[in-house]
């Protein structure tokens, strides 16, 4: 058994190592765009795969950085930042079971989304596939998180688990071929990180020898500045953790052989599982990769996504060049250069001092005083170059200010100023959509896996509609539908300013007057805090309302619990309610005669209470 252990580990180190080869070259020109986005853009990738930072070759060089992808990043980051996910969950069917079931699959969702913080983490992924290319999300079940269910005599506490959302870098990720052009191409993945000792052991409980692996870390050694003035800026570069090792994960698609797929997890040089692929979080329950890719611009015939950052390097280095050039030329022209007569004066002194004012200047008599050398003004091609490479990230990057109102016209109409927006938004759309379908493919996955996991009842809340904390039950069979749509909403889209055109335009066309062409008291009021006169996200309809408690009563009555029948019910809204749960698929199949027999004396309350009233 132990020679086949051997066998198995010595095939996935193998493997690995050569996916380390064949990603070299990536790994190379994220650390370059890494290094270039923190200001450390004297370098290249140099000889024996390595980056080269060199330094100036005169004294008086100078080696300014002024930096232009990372305000380009950054206002790309802030603009893709306003991606709000808001998943839905479509009914598989129009069966009143189906479409309960798909109103709850959503509550989950948004209670998974803000109990790990998906915004932030979905903004950390873009931080990643934005400098780099590409980024990744692991959707799995973690046993460490949920309620707590049983203590164990060591102590250890037994919890029901719940589903985690981990933000991978590129650097973790090796896929089977560079030429796979996504995760479904691929046969196999490996994900990869280091951990200690310490971590490893408490992970799967074996002990490993611990060894130095390089890893990436900032060193502030990289000399900037220019004639007289020195500086320091950051740079990635390699280190060493100590004590620590490296857990390699292969996930194996299903095949003739591993009809569930195959995991096989090495920490080190031990084999800690050999088993099936764990999740079920595929299509049609078959069990898949838990990542899911996205990437800021596709790259054709490759797996790994292209960063604007590559695009942007030959142009920053151009403009620190020309830059600098300029500064140089200045230098020259105010500081000037001295042309002296060999031994008329006291060359140390001078280049001590130089001519200060007021100086006193003692030369050989008979030799030439000392002069400046006549210079020319600066060329108008410096300014111009600098121009032209601006106007070159700004259409490289895909950014424009629109907050540069010196660059607008000021005859330029309303509507004109629109479009220039939507056409500047455009330019996003290819990473907005990675964003949108890597956000659809989480929901999928983390109702799949409650759907396997959640085999018994689990309370969750979320934030109700009305501000209120929503409590509620849900098990694997509340689950009938994986299928989310998006409804992301762009935060510029919905300022007070455009919330109340929209109100004007509605009442313009006449859409919010009632049958009798009148205002209700209650769309009055609506109104008036949708245009900023109250609180508009708490504007909640009191039919909602009842729906809400009707739904409550219907789950409640479901595990024979009697419920009173309140005089400030709205009664017909609250009938239809319960005989539309009762009319569900399910209601029959897994109610008995108790259940129904309680809904019915429910309902002939609300009856009679209408007929008193």
């Amino acid at each position: 058994m132990k020679k086949e252990i051997n066998g198995v580990v010595k095939e996935v180190l193998e493997d690995f190592s050569k996916r380390v080869s064949e990603r070299k070259s990536f790994d190379l020109n994220w650390r370059l765009n890494m290094n270039f986005y923190m200001g450390n853009q004297f370098c290249s990738v140099g000889l024996g795969s390595i980056i080269d930072n060199f330094d100036r070759e005169y004294f008086w060089q100078e080696r300014e950085v002024f930096n232009h992808i990372a305000p380009k990043i950054d206002i790309r980051l802030a603009k893709l930042s306003k991606i709000k996910p808001k998943m839905r969950v479509v009914p598989a069917s129009n069966d009143e079971s189906d479409i309960y079931t798909a109103k709850m699959s959503k509550k989950i969702l948004d209670s998974v989304a803000n109990k790990h913080q998906l915004s932030q983490k979905i903004n950390q992924a873009t931080k990643w596939s934005e400098i780099c290319g590409t980024s990744f999300y692991k959707v799995f079940w973690n046993s460490n998180l949920g309620q707590v269910v049983a203590i164990e005599e060591s102590g250890r506490k037994i919890k029901t688990g719940d589903v985690d959302v981990l933000v991978c870098s590129p650097f973790e990720i090796y896929p089977d071929s560079v030429a796979n052009e996504n995760l479904e191409d691929c046969q196999s993945i490996i994900h990869a990180k280091v951990y200690s000792k310490e971590e490893i052991k408490d992970m799967y409980g074996v002990e490993v020898e611990g060894s130095d692996i390089n890893i990436f870390s900032l060193d502030n050694t990289i000399s900037l500045g220019g004639l007289g003035i020195n500086g320091l800026g950051a740079r990635v570069t390699e280190t060493t953790k100590q004590n620590s090792s490296i857990v390699i994960e292969k996930y194996v698609r299903p095949s003739e052989g591993y009809p569930n797929g195959r995991l096989i997890i090495v920490a080190g040089d031990e084999l800690v599982f050999d088993g099936d692929l764990p999740y079920i979080n595929g299509t049609d329950g078959k069990r898949d990769f838990p990542f899911i890719k996205q990437v800021c611009c596709d790259n054709v015939g490759s797996f790994w996504g292209v960063s604007l950052i590559d695009r942007m390097i030959p142009i920053q280095r151009a403009y620190n060049a020309v830059k600098n050039r300029k500064h140089e030329y200045l230098n020259r022209l105010t500081l000037g250069v001295l042309s002296v007569e060999d031994g008329s004066v006291d060359i140390d002194n001078l280049e001590e001092e130089g001519l200060a004012p007021g100086k006193i200047l003692v030369y050989r008599q008979g030799a030439n005083p000392p002069r400046f050398l006549d210079t020319e003004n600066l060329p108008a091609d410096f300014e111009k170059e600098e121009e032209r490479l601006l106007e070159e990230f700004t259409s490289v990057s895909g950014t424009n200010e629109m907050g540069a109102m010196d660059t607008i016209s000021s005859s330029i109409s309303g509507t004109a100023l629109e479009l220039l927006i939507d056409e500047n938004e455009t330019r996003l759309s290819f990473t907005t959509d990675s964003i949108k379908n890597a956000i659809k493919e989480i929901g999928k996955q983390i109702l799949r896996l409650f759907k396997q996991y959640a085999t018994f009842p689990r309370l969750t809340k979320i934030l109700g509609d009305n501000g209120d904390v929503e409590i509620f039950y849900f098990k694997s069979s509340d689950i009938s539908s994986d299928d989310v749509e998006l409804e992301t909403e762009i935060e510029s889209n919905d300022t007070l300013t455009q919330r109340r055109n929209m109100v004007y335009t509605l009442l313009e066309k006449g859409i919010l007057f009632d049958e009798n062409g009148k205002i209700s008291a209650t769309m009055k009021n609506k109104i008036l805090e949708m245009i900023g006169f109250g609180n508009y996200e708490s504007a909640v309809d009191i039919e909602s309302l009842h729906t809400k408690r009707a739904d409550s009563e219907n789950l409640e009555m479901f595990e024979k619990n009697e419920v009173e029948v309140k005089t400030i019910d709205d009664h017909a809204l609250h009938i239809n309610e319960h005989i539309a749960f009762m009319l569900s698929g399910n209601f029959y199949k897994e109610a008995d005669k108790d259940v129904e027999e309680i809904f019915l004396k429910h309902i002939e309350k609300h009856k009679n209470l209408v007929k008193e009233g």
